[in-house]
Protein backbone atom coordinates (compact mmCIF):
# COMPACT_ATOMS: atom_id res chain seq x y z
CA UNK A 1 0.00 0.00 0.00
CA UNK A 2 1.57 3.28 -1.14
CA UNK A 3 0.11 5.31 1.74
CA UNK A 4 1.66 6.88 4.83
CA UNK A 5 -0.49 7.62 7.86
CA UNK A 6 0.49 10.58 10.03
CA UNK A 7 -1.12 11.02 13.44
CA UNK A 8 -0.99 14.62 14.61
CA UNK A 9 -1.04 17.91 12.74
CA UNK A 10 1.47 19.91 14.76
CA UNK A 11 4.83 21.12 13.50
CA UNK A 12 6.32 17.64 13.27
CA UNK A 13 3.21 16.07 11.77
CA UNK A 14 2.72 18.77 9.14
CA UNK A 15 6.36 18.52 8.09
CA UNK A 16 6.27 14.71 8.07
CA UNK A 17 3.14 14.65 5.92
CA UNK A 18 4.61 17.17 3.48
CA UNK A 19 7.94 15.36 3.13
CA UNK A 20 6.29 11.96 2.67
CA UNK A 21 4.01 13.39 -0.02
CA UNK A 22 6.88 15.17 -1.76
CA UNK A 23 8.83 11.89 -1.74
CA UNK A 24 6.08 10.14 -3.68
CA UNK A 25 3.71 8.68 -1.09
CA UNK A 26 0.02 9.28 -0.60
CA UNK A 27 -0.57 10.64 2.89
CA UNK A 28 -3.51 10.52 5.28
CA UNK A 29 -2.98 13.11 8.03
CA UNK A 30 -5.10 12.73 11.18
CA UNK A 31 -5.69 15.76 13.42
CA UNK A 32 -8.21 15.52 16.25
CA UNK A 33 -8.87 19.27 16.53
CA UNK A 34 -11.54 20.70 16.42
CA UNK A 35 -13.39 17.47 17.24
CA UNK A 36 -11.34 17.29 20.41
CA UNK A 37 -9.26 20.18 21.75
CA UNK A 38 -6.14 20.11 23.94
CA UNK A 39 -5.54 22.14 27.11
CA UNK A 40 -3.21 24.53 25.22
CA UNK A 41 -4.43 24.89 21.61
CA UNK A 42 -6.92 27.60 20.63
CA UNK A 43 -7.65 26.84 16.94
CA UNK A 44 -8.03 23.91 14.56
CA UNK A 45 -5.09 24.97 12.37
CA UNK A 46 -2.16 22.74 11.61
CA UNK A 47 1.20 23.69 13.14
CA UNK A 48 -0.39 25.96 15.73
CA UNK A 49 2.27 27.36 18.06
CA UNK A 50 1.09 27.39 21.68
CA UNK A 51 4.20 28.59 23.55
CA UNK A 52 6.74 31.23 22.46
CA UNK A 53 6.59 32.51 18.89
CA UNK A 54 10.39 32.32 18.66
CA UNK A 55 12.17 29.53 16.79
CA UNK A 56 15.38 30.62 18.56
CA UNK A 57 18.64 31.91 17.15
CA UNK A 58 19.19 32.21 13.42
CA UNK A 59 22.66 33.67 13.83
CA UNK A 60 25.23 31.94 11.59
CA UNK A 61 27.70 29.85 13.53
CA UNK A 62 25.20 28.68 16.15
CA UNK A 63 23.74 25.19 16.56
CA UNK A 64 20.09 26.38 16.16
CA UNK A 65 21.08 28.14 12.93
CA UNK A 66 22.70 24.94 11.64
CA UNK A 67 19.54 22.94 12.20
CA UNK A 68 17.40 25.58 10.49
CA UNK A 69 19.79 25.78 7.56
CA UNK A 70 19.75 22.01 7.08
CA UNK A 71 15.97 22.10 6.94
CA UNK A 72 15.93 25.05 4.56
CA UNK A 73 18.25 23.20 2.21
CA UNK A 74 16.03 20.14 2.57
CA UNK A 75 13.03 22.17 1.32
CA UNK A 76 11.19 22.19 4.64
CA UNK A 77 7.60 23.41 4.43
CA UNK A 78 7.66 24.72 8.00
CA UNK A 79 10.91 26.66 7.60
CA UNK A 80 9.67 28.27 4.39
CA UNK A 81 6.47 29.35 6.14
CA UNK A 82 8.53 30.70 9.04
CA UNK A 83 10.59 32.83 6.66
CA UNK A 84 7.46 34.22 5.02
CA UNK A 85 5.77 35.12 8.33
CA UNK A 86 8.86 36.36 10.17
CA UNK A 87 8.55 39.23 12.68
CA UNK A 88 11.43 41.32 14.12
CA UNK A 89 13.29 39.49 16.90
CA UNK A 90 16.94 40.49 16.71
CA UNK A 91 19.13 37.50 15.88
CA UNK A 92 16.26 35.08 16.53
CA UNK A 93 13.71 33.74 14.04
CA UNK A 94 10.24 34.60 15.36
CA UNK A 95 6.94 34.32 13.52
CA UNK A 96 3.45 35.75 13.45
CA UNK A 97 1.90 32.62 14.91
CA UNK A 98 -1.57 33.10 13.37
CA UNK A 99 -0.31 33.72 9.83
CA UNK A 100 2.28 30.97 10.22
CA UNK A 101 -0.29 28.30 11.12
CA UNK A 102 -2.76 29.57 8.50
CA UNK A 103 -0.15 29.40 5.75
CA UNK A 104 0.94 25.86 6.61
CA UNK A 105 -2.68 24.70 6.86
CA UNK A 106 -3.48 26.22 3.48
CA UNK A 107 -0.53 24.56 1.77
CA UNK A 108 -1.06 21.12 3.30
CA UNK A 109 -4.78 21.21 2.44
CA UNK A 110 -3.89 22.10 -1.16
CA UNK A 111 -1.36 19.29 -1.63
CA UNK A 112 -2.82 16.75 -4.09
CA UNK A 113 -1.26 13.76 -2.27
CA UNK A 114 -2.39 14.67 1.27
CA UNK A 115 -5.81 13.99 2.76
CA UNK A 116 -6.59 15.56 6.16
CA UNK A 117 -8.93 13.63 8.44
CA UNK A 118 -10.39 15.49 11.42
CA UNK A 119 -10.88 12.80 14.02
CA UNK A 120 -9.17 11.39 17.09
CA UNK A 121 -7.01 8.31 16.64
CA UNK A 122 -7.09 5.97 19.62
CA UNK A 123 -5.54 2.88 18.03
CA UNK A 124 -2.90 2.34 15.41
CA UNK A 125 -4.19 1.15 12.03
CA UNK A 126 -4.00 -2.55 11.31
CA UNK A 127 -2.34 -4.15 8.32
CA UNK A 128 1.21 -2.89 8.78
CA UNK A 129 0.70 0.51 7.18
CA UNK A 130 3.62 2.91 7.50
CA UNK A 131 2.54 5.16 10.38
CA UNK A 132 4.15 8.25 11.87
CA UNK A 133 3.09 9.12 15.42
CA UNK A 134 3.56 12.87 15.70
CA UNK A 135 0.74 13.44 18.15
CA UNK A 136 2.81 15.85 20.19
CA UNK A 137 3.23 16.11 23.92
CA UNK A 138 -0.49 16.90 24.40
CA UNK A 139 -1.87 13.76 22.77
CA UNK A 140 -5.16 12.46 24.13
CA UNK A 141 -5.26 10.04 27.04
CA UNK A 142 -6.54 7.24 24.79
CA UNK A 143 -3.72 7.65 22.27
CA UNK A 144 -1.17 8.00 25.09
CA UNK A 145 -2.37 4.65 26.46
CA UNK A 146 -2.02 3.09 22.99
CA UNK A 147 1.52 4.47 22.70
CA UNK A 148 2.46 3.09 26.10
CA UNK A 149 1.01 -0.30 25.13
CA UNK A 150 2.98 -0.17 21.89
CA UNK A 151 6.31 0.83 23.45
CA UNK A 152 5.92 -1.32 26.54
CA UNK A 153 7.15 1.43 28.85
CA UNK A 154 5.71 3.47 31.67
CA UNK A 155 4.67 6.98 30.76
CA UNK A 156 7.28 9.69 31.09
CA UNK A 157 6.39 13.33 31.41
CA UNK A 158 7.47 16.82 32.38
CA UNK A 159 5.60 20.06 32.95
CA UNK A 160 5.91 22.87 30.43
CA UNK A 161 4.78 26.48 30.76
CA UNK A 162 3.58 29.26 28.43
CA UNK A 163 4.59 32.94 28.66
CA UNK A 164 2.05 35.80 28.96
CA UNK A 165 1.17 38.17 26.09
CA UNK A 166 0.28 41.84 26.54
CA UNK A 167 -1.40 44.38 24.29
CA UNK A 168 1.20 46.67 22.72
CA UNK A 169 -0.78 49.85 23.34
CA UNK A 170 -0.95 49.11 27.07
CA UNK A 171 2.84 49.28 27.50
CA UNK A 172 4.09 52.58 28.93
CA UNK A 173 6.55 53.81 26.30
CA UNK A 174 7.80 56.54 28.63
CA UNK A 175 9.49 53.73 30.55
CA UNK A 176 9.87 50.82 28.11
CA UNK A 177 12.31 51.45 25.28
CA UNK A 178 13.06 49.82 21.93
CA UNK A 179 16.43 48.07 21.56
CA UNK A 180 18.11 44.70 21.01
CA UNK A 181 21.04 43.48 23.09
CA UNK A 182 24.29 44.92 21.75
CA UNK A 183 22.32 46.40 18.85
CA UNK A 184 21.81 43.03 17.16
CA UNK A 185 18.70 43.29 15.01
CA UNK A 186 18.06 46.98 15.63
CA UNK A 187 15.06 48.02 17.73
CA UNK A 188 13.45 44.59 17.78
CA UNK A 189 12.50 44.34 21.48
CA UNK A 190 10.65 46.47 24.00
CA UNK A 191 12.72 46.60 27.19
CA UNK A 192 11.35 47.25 30.67
CA UNK A 193 14.23 48.45 32.89
CA UNK A 194 14.46 47.99 36.68
CA UNK A 195 16.45 49.82 39.31
CA UNK A 196 17.53 47.88 42.38
CA UNK A 197 14.52 48.90 44.48
CA UNK A 198 12.03 48.01 41.74
CA UNK A 199 13.67 44.62 41.25
CA UNK A 200 13.52 43.84 44.98
CA UNK A 201 9.82 44.68 45.11
CA UNK A 202 9.08 42.54 42.04
CA UNK A 203 11.17 39.62 43.27
CA UNK A 204 9.51 39.50 46.69
CA UNK A 205 6.04 39.57 45.13
CA UNK A 206 6.94 36.85 42.63
CA UNK A 207 8.26 34.28 45.11
CA UNK A 208 5.27 34.84 47.41
CA UNK A 209 2.63 34.59 44.66
CA UNK A 210 0.21 31.65 44.62
CA UNK A 211 0.56 29.02 41.91
CA UNK A 212 -1.97 26.81 40.15
CA UNK A 213 -1.82 23.39 41.87
CA UNK A 214 -0.51 20.49 39.83
CA UNK A 215 -2.48 17.28 39.51
CA UNK A 216 -2.44 15.01 42.51
CA UNK A 217 -0.11 12.03 42.77
CA UNK A 218 2.22 13.39 40.10
CA UNK A 219 5.86 14.19 40.64
CA UNK A 220 6.91 17.61 39.35
CA UNK A 221 9.55 17.24 36.61
CA UNK A 222 10.33 20.70 35.26
CA UNK A 223 12.17 20.95 31.97
CA UNK A 224 15.21 23.13 32.64
CA UNK A 225 15.07 25.00 29.31
CA UNK A 226 11.48 26.11 30.04
CA UNK A 227 11.56 26.59 33.80
CA UNK A 228 8.68 28.67 35.22
CA UNK A 229 9.87 32.12 36.23
CA UNK A 230 8.78 31.70 39.85
CA UNK A 231 10.61 28.37 40.15
CA UNK A 232 13.74 29.98 38.75
CA UNK A 233 13.43 32.88 41.23
CA UNK A 234 13.38 30.47 44.17
CA UNK A 235 16.90 29.32 43.26
CA UNK A 236 18.34 32.63 44.40
CA UNK A 237 17.63 36.34 44.56
CA UNK A 238 19.87 37.18 41.60
CA UNK A 239 19.05 34.14 39.45
CA UNK A 240 16.67 36.14 37.26
CA UNK A 241 19.22 38.93 36.79
CA UNK A 242 21.61 36.39 35.27
CA UNK A 243 18.84 34.65 33.32
CA UNK A 244 15.79 36.02 31.50
CA UNK A 245 16.11 39.44 33.20
CA UNK A 246 19.79 40.03 32.47
CA UNK A 247 20.41 43.67 31.54
CA UNK A 248 23.67 43.23 29.65
CA UNK A 249 23.87 44.81 26.21
CA UNK A 250 21.11 47.33 27.03
CA UNK A 251 21.21 51.01 27.94
CA UNK A 252 18.27 52.79 29.57
CA UNK A 253 17.81 56.04 27.58
CA UNK A 254 16.51 57.78 30.71
CA UNK A 255 19.83 57.26 32.54
CA UNK A 256 22.31 56.36 29.81
CA UNK A 257 23.36 53.37 31.92
CA UNK A 258 22.76 49.64 32.00
CA UNK A 259 19.67 48.93 34.15
CA UNK A 260 19.86 46.75 37.26
CA UNK A 261 17.61 44.20 35.52
CA UNK A 262 15.36 44.17 32.45
CA UNK A 263 12.39 42.30 31.01
CA UNK A 264 12.30 42.01 27.22
CA UNK A 265 9.06 41.98 25.24
CA UNK A 266 9.13 40.36 21.80
CA UNK A 267 6.76 41.25 18.97
CA UNK A 268 4.07 38.59 18.69
CA UNK A 269 2.66 39.30 15.21
CA UNK A 270 3.19 41.33 12.04
CA UNK A 271 0.65 43.95 13.15
CA UNK A 272 2.90 44.61 16.17
CA UNK A 273 -0.17 44.99 18.41
CA UNK A 274 0.88 42.26 20.86
CA UNK A 275 4.09 41.42 22.70
CA UNK A 276 5.11 38.39 24.75
CA UNK A 277 7.25 38.50 27.87
CA UNK A 278 10.44 36.68 26.90
CA UNK A 279 11.33 33.90 29.32
CA UNK A 280 8.34 34.62 31.60
CA UNK A 281 6.55 31.28 31.30
CA UNK A 282 4.86 30.58 34.63
CA UNK A 283 2.11 28.68 36.42
CA UNK A 284 0.79 31.40 38.73
CA UNK A 285 -2.92 31.97 39.23
CA UNK A 286 -4.25 34.49 36.71
CA UNK A 287 -5.05 37.11 39.36
CA UNK A 288 -1.57 36.74 40.80
CA UNK A 289 -0.01 37.13 37.38
CA UNK A 290 -1.84 40.39 36.79
CA UNK A 291 -0.79 41.71 40.20
CA UNK A 292 2.87 40.66 40.04
CA UNK A 293 3.59 41.38 36.38
CA UNK A 294 2.18 44.89 36.67
CA UNK A 295 5.07 45.57 39.04
CA UNK A 296 7.34 45.45 35.99
CA UNK A 297 8.25 49.05 35.06
CA UNK A 298 6.31 49.97 31.93
CA UNK A 299 3.62 47.33 32.51
CA UNK A 300 1.75 49.12 35.31
CA UNK A 301 -1.36 49.29 33.13
CA UNK A 302 -0.73 46.17 31.04
CA UNK A 303 -3.68 44.53 29.31
CA UNK A 304 -3.09 40.78 29.19
CA UNK A 305 -4.20 39.06 26.00
CA UNK A 306 -2.99 35.72 27.33
CA UNK A 307 -1.83 34.74 30.79
CA UNK A 308 0.92 32.23 31.42
CA UNK A 309 -0.23 28.61 31.58
CA UNK A 310 1.04 25.22 32.65
CA UNK A 311 0.51 21.93 30.83
CA UNK A 312 1.81 18.42 30.93
CA UNK A 313 4.06 17.19 28.13
CA UNK A 314 4.32 13.48 27.38
CA UNK A 315 7.22 11.70 25.69
CA UNK A 316 8.44 8.15 25.24
CA UNK A 317 11.78 6.74 26.33
CA UNK A 318 12.95 6.69 22.73
CA UNK A 319 16.38 5.02 23.19
CA UNK A 320 14.61 1.86 24.32
CA UNK A 321 12.48 1.55 21.19
CA UNK A 322 13.67 3.72 18.28
CA UNK A 323 16.39 3.31 15.67
CA UNK A 324 18.29 6.29 14.23
CA UNK A 325 15.88 6.14 11.27
CA UNK A 326 13.12 7.09 13.81
CA UNK A 327 11.14 3.90 13.38
CA UNK A 328 10.66 1.27 16.07
CA UNK A 329 13.16 -1.56 16.18
CA UNK A 330 10.44 -4.16 16.78
CA UNK A 331 7.64 -2.54 14.75
CA UNK A 332 9.57 -1.12 11.80
CA UNK A 333 6.46 0.29 10.12
CA UNK A 334 5.86 2.66 13.07
CA UNK A 335 7.79 5.96 13.21
CA UNK A 336 7.85 8.68 15.87
CA UNK A 337 8.45 12.39 15.31
CA UNK A 338 8.35 15.57 17.34
CA UNK A 339 8.40 16.19 21.06
CA UNK A 340 6.80 12.83 21.81
CA UNK A 341 10.09 11.14 20.86
CA UNK A 342 12.09 13.33 23.22
CA UNK A 343 13.31 16.37 21.35
CA UNK A 344 12.50 19.80 22.74
CA UNK A 345 11.85 22.83 20.59
CA UNK A 346 9.94 23.75 17.46
CA UNK A 347 12.76 23.33 14.96
CA UNK A 348 13.95 20.11 16.59
CA UNK A 349 10.42 18.72 16.20
CA UNK A 350 10.35 19.79 12.56
CA UNK A 351 13.69 18.06 11.92
CA UNK A 352 12.44 14.73 13.26
CA UNK A 353 9.26 15.17 11.22
CA UNK A 354 11.37 15.81 8.13
CA UNK A 355 13.39 12.63 8.62
CA UNK A 356 10.43 10.44 9.64
CA UNK A 357 8.39 11.66 6.67
CA UNK A 358 11.06 10.89 4.13
CA UNK A 359 11.75 7.49 5.69
CA UNK A 360 8.10 6.50 5.83
CA UNK A 361 7.80 7.32 2.13
CA UNK A 362 10.90 5.27 1.38
CA UNK A 363 9.45 2.34 3.28
CA UNK A 364 6.26 2.24 1.20
CA UNK A 365 8.36 2.59 -1.96
CA UNK A 366 10.67 -0.28 -0.96
CA UNK A 367 13.79 1.89 -0.58
CA UNK A 368 16.42 1.66 2.17
CA UNK A 369 15.76 3.93 5.13
CA UNK A 370 17.94 6.97 5.76
CA UNK A 371 20.26 7.77 8.63
CA UNK A 372 21.13 11.46 8.68
CA UNK A 373 24.90 12.15 8.44
CA UNK A 374 26.82 11.99 11.70
CA UNK A 375 28.28 15.51 11.57
CA UNK A 376 24.92 17.21 10.99
CA UNK A 377 22.47 18.64 13.51
CA UNK A 378 19.66 16.40 12.23
CA UNK A 379 21.94 13.41 12.56
CA UNK A 380 22.88 14.46 16.09
CA UNK A 381 19.24 14.61 17.17
CA UNK A 382 18.46 11.22 15.63
CA UNK A 383 21.55 9.77 17.30
CA UNK A 384 20.45 11.17 20.67
CA UNK A 385 16.87 9.89 20.61
CA UNK A 386 18.01 6.43 19.52
CA UNK A 387 21.20 6.07 21.54
CA UNK A 388 21.07 8.15 24.74
CA UNK A 389 21.24 6.60 28.19
CA UNK A 390 17.69 5.29 28.68
CA UNK A 391 17.93 5.56 32.47
CA UNK A 392 18.60 9.31 32.32
CA UNK A 393 16.65 10.20 29.18
CA UNK A 394 15.35 13.78 29.03
CA UNK A 395 14.20 15.99 26.12
CA UNK A 396 16.95 18.10 24.52
CA UNK A 397 17.37 21.10 22.27
CA UNK A 398 20.06 21.11 19.61
CA UNK A 399 23.44 22.21 21.01
CA UNK A 400 27.04 21.81 19.97
CA UNK A 401 27.37 19.27 22.79
CA UNK A 402 25.23 16.89 20.70
CA UNK A 403 27.27 17.37 17.53
CA UNK A 404 30.20 15.19 16.58
CA UNK A 405 33.33 16.98 17.92
CA UNK A 406 36.09 18.22 15.65
CA UNK A 407 39.18 16.01 15.26
CA UNK A 408 42.08 16.97 17.56
CA UNK A 409 44.08 18.54 14.73
CA UNK A 410 41.10 20.75 13.86
CA UNK A 411 40.70 21.74 17.52
CA UNK A 412 44.35 22.83 17.60
CA UNK A 413 43.86 24.78 14.40
CA UNK A 414 40.71 26.56 15.62
CA UNK A 415 41.49 27.51 19.20
CA UNK A 416 38.64 29.91 19.90
CA UNK A 417 35.23 28.44 20.65
CA UNK A 418 33.50 30.68 18.10
CA UNK A 419 35.94 29.54 15.40
CA UNK A 420 35.45 25.88 16.30
CA UNK A 421 31.69 26.24 16.16
CA UNK A 422 31.86 28.01 12.80
CA UNK A 423 34.02 25.15 11.50
CA UNK A 424 31.57 22.54 12.78
CA UNK A 425 28.73 24.33 11.00
CA UNK A 426 30.77 24.51 7.79
CA UNK A 427 31.60 20.80 7.85
CA UNK A 428 28.06 19.81 8.79
CA UNK A 429 26.49 21.76 5.92
CA UNK A 430 29.02 20.35 3.46
CA UNK A 431 28.15 16.81 4.56
CA UNK A 432 24.43 17.64 4.54
CA UNK A 433 24.54 18.98 0.98
CA UNK A 434 26.40 15.92 -0.29
CA UNK A 435 23.95 13.62 1.47
CA UNK A 436 20.90 15.45 0.09
CA UNK A 437 22.29 15.04 -3.41
CA UNK A 438 22.80 11.31 -2.82
CA UNK A 439 19.35 10.57 -1.39
CA UNK A 440 17.67 12.62 -4.10
CA UNK A 441 19.28 10.41 -6.73
CA UNK A 442 18.33 7.31 -4.75
CA UNK A 443 14.68 8.32 -4.64
CA UNK A 444 14.68 8.90 -8.36
CA UNK A 445 13.22 12.40 -8.16
CA UNK A 446 14.43 15.78 -6.91
CA UNK A 447 13.20 17.27 -3.69
CA UNK A 448 10.25 19.43 -4.70
CA UNK A 449 10.29 22.99 -3.39
CA UNK A 450 7.48 24.18 -1.16
CA UNK A 451 5.17 26.50 -3.14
Amino acid sequence: MNEVIVIGGGLAGAEAAWQAAEAGARVRLYEMRPVRQTPAHRTDRLAEIVCSNSLKSDEPGTAPYLLKEELRRGRSLVMKAATETRVPAGAALAVDRDRFAALITERVEAHPSITIVREEVTQLPEGGAATIIAAGPLCSDALAAEIMRLTGNDQLYFYDAIAPIVSADSVNRDVAFLAARYGKGGDDYLNCPFNEEEYARFYDALVEAKSVPLQRFEETRWFEACLPIEEMARRGRDTLRFGPMKPVGLSDPRTGREPYAAVQLRQENLLADAYNLVGFQNHLRYGEQARVLRLIPGLEGAEFLQFGQIHRNTFICAPRVLAATLNMRERSEVFFAGQICGVEGYVESVATGWLAGRNAARRVRGLPLLEAPSKTATGALARYVSGADAKKYQPVNITFALLEPLPEEERRRFRKKRERHARQVELALREWDNWLSTITQGEGAPLAAAP
